[in-house]
């Protein structure tokens, strides 16, 4: 016999006047979240009630029906109904649609209908937003019917239009929001889909990773081209910007990278064109040229432009207020900060006062160039001046021409008779006379004769260990400062001077670069003009100033770049071999006491923290800080965890591996670190997860 199966019975609904109605003690949401009334009462005016309320009839103490009905459930729908009566858009007697309720507990009732309400999915939010749009609510409207802001529903929009398959792996919870997020930088579905099934497959899965392979085409818009052509002459040239609506982009990526070298090119060209009138020779144009580019050519001297008396008056007011506020604050353990920021505005606007421009000899002009590049803040970046070894005039006698002294801008204009003086090296007489002594003897027998020479004088150098000292500077001198020149060490050493593979960013602008630059100008201005009076020079300086100068020539044959053997000598250095050069760059370090913090490096976004794993992140803060500072960031996404990194670690010390002297202790003060705080926003990131985010402005029944 087959059981019965009792049926259910629901509640019967009634219109009950509002004002019969009143809120139950019974009702267990006692703290508002989620939509407020003020904009449940708007949802309401908009679309009408959407949702019965939950009401029991109220009884007197012989348990009389009183003709009041209570609402146990639903309260917040009961408020928003009051404050439409108070503002008077709503009549106190407008029916209101109520199941009515008998029997069972009011409190278990009022929890079962919170805890049964289920949201929408975020997926569904994003599909229903797109749907508005397609039936033709801007995105100001949705956002003011949905009580977000416009920013959040192009979010939601930006997100909809991710690749439906990728919306598939989302909904089944094998991709998290966050990730969903980094794809919606990029509209290309074919291109998500492909980058999806590398990173589900490799492990490389972070949000920060997925963005970067999305964006490994595109140019930054702050990559100095960008900032040298314009982001709105990109734009109004059709080039196409990715955006990030879910992190700071720093303004995007351009992503037709084509036609941007085709617009810096365009705009370097007409740089190029505005210097070519004022005579030089040439003109090499790059964005960029790298670290020691211009070794091996004389840099000339100029003359600086007169200042103009409003500039002179600018200069001696600034310097003026400078040396007030420097004597006003001395004493002070602290300068306040608006006092240090107005110092630092004095130095920027002197450097602008007193960068002018350089004046140069005609003939100088005719025979030398310009490097034409975009410096670090997308500004065109003339250097003038440099000339090559080729074009070096020669220096003219007394009988060098019948009719009257060539002029230099002559001779450069003269493209055979420069041709010539370049090969030639010099042109005297006393050059010529050797030269025609030489020839009256067979080769053969001056081989000889000078082989005997070449063996006598190793012997006798060796007996003399200063002169020794002072041949090898002479020579590193020759190789460092004067390039150009047609003389030549009789001492086969050689400087290679170590062009970087690789540009870091900051290279150019680091202190140790600034350092050398600075150190090479020094001894350049001491040196003489001319090669032949070197040694001369060389041999009046004080063993100390011998020393210096030597240290600085040798300096620039150091290479300590770890890369690949292939990459040096066109691989003809082994793998040992590059090693063996890395250990002994290890030794000198030590020997010399490098330090890279005393240098001025520090760990920050741009040039570490940024490039690396969350994982190695966390392991640079526990190292330096302790496990309460890593703990502090462990939840935070990748750009606010290396933004707090960089913060954490600054004043530390620490360095990453490649840095460290070999076998030197990593930095750490022995005892845990005070972890500090994060800043409140980002404090909060531990308590609501993206998912949480995109549920608080989800559409709900309440």
């Amino acid at each position: 016999m087959s059981k019965t199966v009792q049926k259910i019975t629901l509640s019967p609904s009634r219109d009950i006047p509002f004002n019969k109605l009143v809120l139950s003690q019974s009702n267990v949401r006692r703290i508002k979240a989620g939509v407020s009334v003020e904009q449940l009462a708007e949802s309401i005016a908009q679309r009408t009630l959407l949702q019965s309320l939950n009401v029991r009839a109220v009884v007197d103490a012989e348990g009389n029906e009183t003709g009041m009905f209570e609402v146990p459930a639903g309260g917040r729908r009961y408020r928003a109904l009051e404050l439409l009566v108070k503002q008077k858009r709503m009549s106190k007697t407008q029916a209101v649609p109520c199941v009515v309720r008998e029997g069972g507990i009011a409190e278990d009732d009022s929890i079962a209908e919170n805890d049964e309400r289920v949201g929408l999915h975020p997926l569904d939010q994003f599909r229903a937003f797109l749907t508005l749009r397609d039936l033709g609510m801007s995105e100001e409207d949705i956002a003011a019917r949905h009580f977000v802001t416009p920013a959040i529903v192009k979010q939601r929009l930006r997100l909809a239009a991710v690749s439906p398959k990728l919306h598939e792996v989302y909904a089944e919870d094998v991709m998290t929001l966050e990730q969903l997020m980094a794809f919606s930088v990029n509209g290309d579905h074919a291109r998500q889909e492909q980058v999806w099934d590398n990173v589900s497959r490799s492990g490389y899965d972070e949000p920060y990773q997925i963005r970067r392979m999305l964006t490994e085409n595109a140019a930054r818009a702050s990559d100095r081209r960008a900032r040298f052509v314009g982001l709105a002459a990109y734009e109004q040239a059709g080039g196409p910007v990715l955006r990030d609506l879910f992190a700071d982009d720093d303004g995007g990526w351009l992503q037709d990278i084509a036609l941007l070298d085709c617009l810096v090119a365009d705009k370097l060209k007409a740089g190029a064109d505005e210097i070519a009138v004022e005579g030089w020779k040439w003109i090499s144009v790059a964005v960029d040229f790298p670290f020691g580019h211009a070794n091996g050519l004389r840099k000339l001297e100029g003359t600086p432009a007169a200042l103009t008396v409003d500039q002179q008056t600018a200069i001696d007011t600034l310097n003026a207020e400078r040396d007030r506020l420097e004597t006003e604050y001395q004493d002070a353990d602290e300068l306040p900060g608006e006092v240090d920021q107005r110092l630092g505005e004095i130095e920027a606007l002197l450097l602008t006062l007193e960068d002018r421009s350089m004046i140069y000899d005609p003939a100088d002009i005719a025979r030398a160039g310009v490097f034409i590049s975009i410096d670090a803040e997308g500004r065109l970046s003339p250097d003038r001046g440099y000339v090559r070894a080729e074009d070096e005039m020669p220096v003219v006698g007394s009988d060098a021409a019948e009719g009257g002294q060539t002029s230099g801008a002559d001779t450069a204009s003269d493209p055979a008779h420069r041709t010539a003086i370049t090969v030639a090296g010099v042109s005297s007489e006393a050059a010529g006379e050797e030269d025609e002594a030489a020839k009256s003897l067979p080769d053969r027998l001056i081989t000889e004769l000078t082989a005997h020479r070449t063996l006598a004088l190793r012997d006798a150098l060796a007996q003399h260990p200063s002169n020794a000292f002072l041949a090898v500077l002479h020579n590193f001198v020759l190789a460092t400062f004067y390039r150009f020149a047609s003389s030549a060490s009789c001492l086969d050493i050689a400087i290679h001077t170590l062009a970087f593979p690789a540009q870091a960013p900051g290279l150019k602008e680091s202190a140790s670069a600034r350092a050398i630059d600075t150190r090479h100008e020094t001894w350049k201005a001491r040196l003489p003009n001319d090669e032949k009076d070197l040694w001369d020079t060389l041999a009046a300086l004080d063993g100390h100033a011998q020393s210096a100068l030597f240290a600085h020539c040798a300096s620039f044959a150091v290479n300590a770049v770890h890369e690949p053997a292939s990459r040096y000598n066109q691989g003809r250095v082994s793998a040992h071999g590059v090693a063996s050069r890395l250990e002994q760059a290890s030794v000198l370090a030590r020997a010399v006491g490098l330090d890279m913090v005393q240098a001025g490096w520090r760990p920050t976004i741009d040039n570490y923290l940024g490039r690396i794993p969350k994982s190695r992140i966390l392991d640079a803060v526990r190292e330096a800080k302790g496990e309460a500072s890593a703990q502090l960031i462990d939840h935070l996404k990748k750009p606010d965890m290396a933004r707090e990194a960089e913060r954490l670690l600054d004043g530390t010390g620490w360095l990453p591996e490649p840095l460290r002297l070999a076998g030197a202790q990593v930095h750490s003060s022995g005892q845990e670190a005070e972890a500090g705080h994060l800043p409140e926003f980002l404090a909060g990131d531990r308590d609501e997860s993206p998912e949480d985010e995109v549920q608080r402005h989800s559409v709900t029944a309440e």
